[in-house]
This record gives structure tokens, C-alpha cells and sequence, in this order.
């Protein structure tokens, strides 16, 4: 808890402690949830508390095993054909043997983190891991187990340290079981009212007190409402400084009108907090902010 905390990370005691436990066993750590709670964070506040490289893998629909684990500069490949043709004489064998050698070799995030790192083996990130499918999911399963990676032209490459690895998913779609057996698993959930409260003094200390709470209660508010997406604690972080840009001191039904786009980002939510029901909710948590 304290690593995290000392960057700015305001961690439940479960979070902090399946955090821990990935570090000491050294597992992977799968992490689950809602958009916006903090699963990311934890990858960046992990290297800069531990000095190690961050690597991310950005998962897509589409990413294949290729793609993720490296490539061959092939614009350097051909000009080292056109160079050796107008030498002439070149001998095709040789030439083959040059241009797949660690030279043209492009190295992707997979790759990368079975490398040897200053200052120990690196974060590996594996973000939104969901927004894959099963084939890539099964290549992940074998490289995972043995942190090793090939590449036809030169061979296996194995890590000589395991990286630290952190996956995680929205749960657009579910994750093979195979995968999260591999994995320490813990869900993200929406963080109370005190531990969000105490999120945003860490990443906005400059608001005050009582705005602060109106923003915690009123996000909070909005969570239990009928919403498509509801907001996650990066877009309460997103919000308070937008006001704070506006040098806005207490909440208003105009101002979050004005300033809705922070934290709802479709349209379909966000007319529905036009007209009164923005002010019927914030009447709602300004009387509950009185009593607490």
C-alpha cells in the first residue's frame, strides 16, 4: 500500500495486497473492471515506484501474435537490396543471411519486454486484453508461461528476468479461463465515497474541501442513475479540474450543464441531466453532504 501510495495511488487493502503478492510470487496480475477505475494506473505507478521501463501493449480487435512481438524494417531491407544490386555481384545467400539479422529487426512490446533492462526486468502492460480474440489469447497463454518469444530467422529469445506483467480488461468480452488461471485476478470496482474523495486530494490538491465533496457525491450520484457509460474516477479527476479551470468554487445546475462533456461522454447521457433533473440530483446530494 505504501509503494502505491507514495505515487499518489489510492489503493483498497485488497488492491494493494493482490499487488503485492503478484510482485512476491511473480505472477501476472489480471486486472478486471468498469472503464476509468484505476487498472491502467497501476502499471505506470508500479514503474515509477520500482524505476523499471513501462512497456504497453495497446490490445485491438485484430492484433495478431506477429504484430505484437516484433517486425522487419522492410524499407531498410530494401534499400540493403538496392545498395548490394548496384555493387553488383551480390551473392543472394549471403545478402538473405544480412538483412534478418537484429539490424532490420523492429522490436514490439512483447519482444521488448524479454530484453534485459536497466534497472531490472521491466512493467509489462497488456491493456484491454478483451479487445482481442481467442487466437492472440492462446499465443499470450504460451509466451506468459514460458516468457519466451520466437522469431523464425533468429531463434528463441528468453527473458533472463521475468517482466512484471499486468493485463487487464473491460469485460467487453470474457476473457478464456485458461488465461486467468494463469494470472493473479482481482476486480476494480468503483471506489467508496471517502477512498474516491481521497483519490481526487491526491491527483487535485489544489480544490477546495467543499468542492471536492459536491464533485465525489455528485459523481457518485450519477453511478446509481440509468446511464450507458457511467463515469469512472479518471473522469471525476477530469471534471474537478475542468472546474477549477473555470475557477468554479461550489456546483450549479448551469455549471455542470456547461461542463457535462467531463464526465458523460454520450449523448444520450447527457440529456438526460438536461433541464431540472440536473438540479433535482444536486439538491439531492447537497442535502445528503449536509447530514454526512
Amino acid at each position: 500500500m505504501t509503494l502505491l501510495s507514495g505515487e499518489g495511488y489510492v489503493a483498497s487493502r485488497a488492491l494493494a495486497t493482490v499487488v503485492f503478492l503478484s510482485l512476491r510470487l511473480g505472477r501476472p496480475l489480471f486486472l478486471e473492471g468498469e472503464a476509468g477505475v484505476g487498472k491502467t494506473e497501476i502499471a505506470k505507478v508500479l514503474a515509477a515506484a520500482l524505476g523499471r521501463r513501462l512497456i504497453r501493449l495497446q490490445c485491438h480487435e485484430g492484433l495478431d501474435a506477429a504484430s505484437a512481438v516484433y517486425e522487419w524494417n522492410f524499407a531498410a531491407q530494401m534499400i540493403a537490396i538496392r545498395t548490394a544490386e548496384a555493387g553488383g555481384g551480390a551473392d543472394r545467400d549471403a545478402l538473405r543471411a544480412e538483412l534478418f539479422t537484429e539490424d532490420y529487426l523492429v522490436e514490439r512490446p512483447l519482444l521488448a519486454a524479454m530484453r534485459p533492462q536497466p534497472g531490472g526486468a521491466p512493467v509489462l502492460l497488456i491493456d484491454e486484453l478483451d479487445r482481442t480474440d481467442e487466437p492472440f489469447e492462446a499465443f499470450l497463454l504460451e509466451a506468459l508461461s514460458d516468457f519466451q518469444v520466437t522469431i523464425p530467422e533468429l531463434g528463441t529469445v528468453k527473458a533472463p528476468e521475468p517482466p512484471i506483467v499486468i493485463l487487464t480488461s473491460n469485460r467487453t468480452r470474457e476473457v478464456h479461463d485458461a488465461l486467468k488461471r494463469r494470472c493473479l485476478y482481482h476486480w476494480v470496482d468503483y471506489p467508496g465515497f471517502e477512498r474516491e474523495l481521497e483519490i481526487l486530494r491526491a491527483r487535485a490538491p489544489e480544490a477546495q474541501e467543499a468542492l471536492s465533496r459536491e464533485v465525489v457525491a455528485f459523481v457518485q450520484r450519477l453511478r446509481s442513475e440509468d446511464l450507458f457509460k457511467k463515469p469512472g474516477v479518471a473522469e471525476t479527476i477530469d471534471w474537478c479540474k475542468c472546474l477549477l479551470a473555470l475557477d468554479v468554487i461550489q456546483l450549479s445546475p448551469e455549471v455542470i450543464a456547461d461542463t457535462l462533456g467531463a464526465i458523460l461522454k454520450y449523448q444520450d447521457d447527457i440529456q438526460k441531466l438536461q433541464g431540472s433533473e440536473a438540479k433535482k440530483l444536486l439538491d439531492e446530494v447537497k442535502k445528503g453532504l449536509v447530514f454526512t
